[in-house]
């Protein structure tokens, strides 16, 4: 008997491990979902600054899961090749051809590569050639394209070291680049799993407080320093488009180099000693030196140490010099900023920030251009007396912008805009720039008058605009609004200010964006590409931007799908509802609650959306507006759980009121924060009959030091870290959950851990819970198999859990 009972309870057990993991070969979706998610993508689009050319580079829709199946080294936070010394998640481009702007055909580039892996494409400055890098299999090579030709020609064979970037820069001559490339004597990786340890790893703390988020991919051992030095290692050289190589810099680990726009400075960063294990690379001692053009050193300008210490807040900053960069306006002259706060936001200070300015050879002082009351955001040069400078402050959303006269700094700075950054129906827009004699871009300046171009957006919709701004009266007046009620035009540059000519991009729900000269003299219209709708199956599908409110008045809005065919008028069938969201956080109701969708924007369905289920018989509301607000001293998350839910109650219940839906059929979902804010609805709430949540972070005591949007640490606020977190909490979860991780994910704080433990809880607790891995995929997720198996997984467990 007792042999009997044995038997039967290994067969039990057997059977439980043979359900609970499912040794499954990738699968596609549904042929509906398949045909809109295997198109093949459009090319992108690069004119140069005359609009004279445009060069369209073609790239495959997704990448296999051969590409990601390569050799990787995680040091520093870099993710890198170290067999081609290129970032290991890099994307190619596979062809290139390119057009005058006037033609109607392109032409094929000559020359190219067989099989290319094209990447930092980059004009030089005279745009009579294009620069890019070619990946092979044993390294980086450098090529040039003839524009005029339209031909292409190999420069050096694959010695470049693409480690930290773009490993070249033009000259200002056209003829020469400045090239990065690995030291002919590098050492030989160390193995680790091999090498041995010569004793333990130990960190120490000094006592010194600060505020580091969860960083990936950290060095974490002495072998890990020794090879994230011998690959960041590089030496400099010119090289001219007949391949004529002059040496320039012997070995270093060269972080950064730029030229000053009159190419007779050259500014480079290096990064030193000691490195880290709880920041990456960047936050590593540096040290900045301007060369001229012989290699001569000239000023040692910035020395930043290791900077593992930072005061808390997001407007906090680090000490010392910071913003280093050539002033687009002068021949060659630096700016940079210094905080006056020693960079910590809780210390009070008139001004928060100090831009300055300082000329070539730099025997001269620096001059202080202007001090500003919050943290620096930015400057756009414009001539020696007019900049543009703003500034930010986190906790109020408040941004200033100002006009300064850097020639004269007594004169005091003008602010022209102090509003909320988070207000997108009061934002000015953007001013407009153009290239100088230096090839720079500077603001734009026509008779005293500057140009801003806004994005448009309105309580009653979405209207793009050109605004000409006097620089002496400080008044703008409109130009141009774009008053489209069927399509979306995106303003996005202006290219002949005299005779009113403006590159815009136009698009409509079912209209591929193409672009467009528009001339806003004569209205007259011209177009500049063809690109065809890859999605005509969808293109008769009911589209609307919907406008709800929340039970406390806040206004919301989602866009409404539904599928193509559904009789609107009887609604005799009820469909089910899919609703795809992330939260976002907001400090007042009134910036919440503006609506940034635009119904007429091109349907363009992607993993990261339900849309591709509007074929399937389902309501989609996409992108729902899911605001976190905290007004005055009140933080967002302090009722995170409570504004969760009644942002969720109010999209189904628009959605009901209009008598589309089934409301005991709806199903929540998202991506990161998306995902955590779908866990913690099936964890508090009834309203879904089921979620998927991908690459989410569910436990936030692994993120103690902050989190989104969050600045204050689990120390601070231990209740509202275990109040959010769903993994605290899984006992409470009971609703069908589909968790997606890929399992190389590297973005801070949601380590594949987090999908892996929660699902380990929810299942011995109980829950209906399924997980899914994709191999090698980071964050976002790219290779073909994977996606078309990620939407088979969704499909198959929404047609279970909630169609059915």
């Amino acid at each position: 008997m007792r042999n009997r009972i044995l038997l039967f309870l290994i067969f039990c057990l057997s059977a439980t491990i043979a359900k609970a993991q499912e040794n499954l070969t990738y699968q596609k979706p549904s042929a509906s979902i398949l045909a809109l998610a295997d198109y093949e993508r459009a090319p992108s689009v690069s004119m140069n600054s005359k609009k004279e050319y445009i060069l369209f580079s073609y790239r495959s829709t997704y990448k296999t899961l051969d590409d990601l199946n390569q050799e990787e080294l995680r040091l520093g936070g870099l993710r890198i090749n170290p067999i081609t010394n290129i970032s290991s998640s890099a994307n190619y481009i596979s062809n290139l051809k390119i057009r005058k702007v006037n033609d109607k055909v392109e032409t094929q580039i000559s020359g190219l590569p067989a099989n290319p892996k094209i990447s930092n494409i980059s004009w030089s400055p005279n745009e009579n050639k294009i620069a890019f890098t070619n990946t092979i299999a044993t390294g980086v090579e450098l090529w040039v394209i003839d524009v005029v030709s339209a031909s292409a020609k190999k420069i050096t064979e694959a010695n470049l070291n693409a480690n930290l970037g773009s490993p070249f820069n033009w000259m200002k001559d056209s003829e020469t680049l400045l090239i990065k490339t690995i030291p002919k004597n590098r050492p030989t990786l160390i193995d680790s799993k091999k090498d041995l340890p010569k004793g333990p790893t130990v960190s120490s703390s000094d006592g010194s407080k600060s505020q580091n988020r969860t960083y990936p991919d950290l060095l974490k051992n002495k072998t890990d320093e020794t090879n994230f030095e011998t690959l960041m290692t590089s030496e400099l050289y010119k090289v001219n488009l007949s391949s004529k190589i002059d040496f320039f810099k012997g070995s270093d680990l060269y972080a950064g180099e730029s030229f000053s726009p009159d190419g007779n400075f050259l500014m480079i960063t290096t990064i030193l000693k000691p490195f880290s294990y709880i920041v990456p690379y960047n936050r590593f001692p540096l040290k900045t030196i301007v060369y001229d053009v012989t290699g001569r050193e000239i000023k040692v300008v910035n020395e930043v140490p290791l900077n593992e210490v930072i005061p808390k807040g997001f407007s906090s900053v680090r000490k010392g010099k910071r913003n280093m960069g050539w002033r687009a306006d002068k021949p060659a002259t630096l700016s940079y900023v210094v905080s006056l706060d020693e960079g910590d936001q809780a210390k009070k200070a008139d001004f928060r920030d100090e831009l300055f300015s300082w000329d070539a050879p730099f025997t001269n002082e620096p001059v202080s251009l202007v001090k500003t009351q919050q943290r620096f955001d930015g400057v756009l040069w414009g001539n020696d007396n007019i900049a543009i400078v703003s500034d930010e402050w986190y906790d109020t959303r408040n941004t200033k912008t100002y006009i300064i006269n850097p020639s004269n700094p007594s004169q005091a700075p003008k602010i022209i805009s102090d509003r909320n950054s988070q207000d997108i129906y009061s934002d000015p827009g953007n001013f407009e720039t153009k290239r100088n004699e230096y090839n720079r871009y500077v603001l734009a300046i026509e008779n005293n008058n500057a140009y801003l171009i806004g994005d448009g957006f309105t309580k009653e919709g979405q209207f793009p605009f050109i605004d000409e701004y006097n620089l002496g009266t400080l008044k703008t007046k409109r130009l141009y609004t774009s008053l489209y009620k069927d399509k979306k035009e995106s303003l996005l540059s202006i290219e002949d200010f005299k005779k009113g000519e403006v590159l815009v991009q136009i698009q409509s729900k079912n209209e591929f964006p193409n672009y467009y000269f528009r001339n806003l003299k004569s209205k007259k219209l011209t177009q500049l590409t063809t690109f065809k709708n890859p999605f005509e199956s969808i293109k008769n599908v009911y589209k609307e931007v919907i406008k709800y409110k929340r039970k406390d008045g806040v206004d919301l809005s989602g866009t409404l799908y539904l599928p193509d065919g559904y009789d609107r008028v009887k609604k005799s069938e009820k469909l089910p509802l899919l609703i795809w969201a992330y939260p976002e956080e907001f400090k007042d109701k009134n910036s919440a609650g503006q609506n940034k969708q635009n119904p007429n924007e091109f349907t363009f369905p992607y993993y990261g959306s339900f849309v591709y289920w509007v074929t399937k018989g389902y309501a989609v509301l996409d992108d729902a507006s899911f605001p976190i607000i905290g007004e005055g001293t009140t933080e967002p998350n302090d009722t995170f759980m409570t504004q969760l839910v009644d942002d969720a109650a109010a999209a189904i219940d628009a959605v009901d009121k209009l008598g589309y839906i089934n409301r005991k059929k709806c199903a929540i979902g998202g991506h990161s924060y998306g995902a955590f804010m779908t866990a913690n609805l099936l964890t508090h709430s009834n309203l879904f009959a089921c979620g998927i949540a991908r690459s989410g972070a569910y436990n936030r005591t692994l993120t103690p030091f902050g989190f989104q949007s969050e600045q204050r640490n689990y120390w601070d606020i231990p209740t509202i870290y275990n109040e959010m977190s769903p993994f605290m909490n899984a006992d409470k979860m009971k609703t069908p959950l589909l968790l997606v991780h890929g399992d190389a994910d590297n973005n801070p704080g949601t380590f594949t851990l987090q999908s892996e433990r929660y699902f380990q809880a929810l299942k011995n607790l109980g829950a209906p819970v399924r997980l899914v891995l994709l191999p090698k995929e980071q964050h976002s997720y790219v290779a073909k198999e994977n996606i078309l198996h990620l939407l088979w997984e969704q499909d198959q467990f929404l047609e279970k859990y909630l169609k059915n």
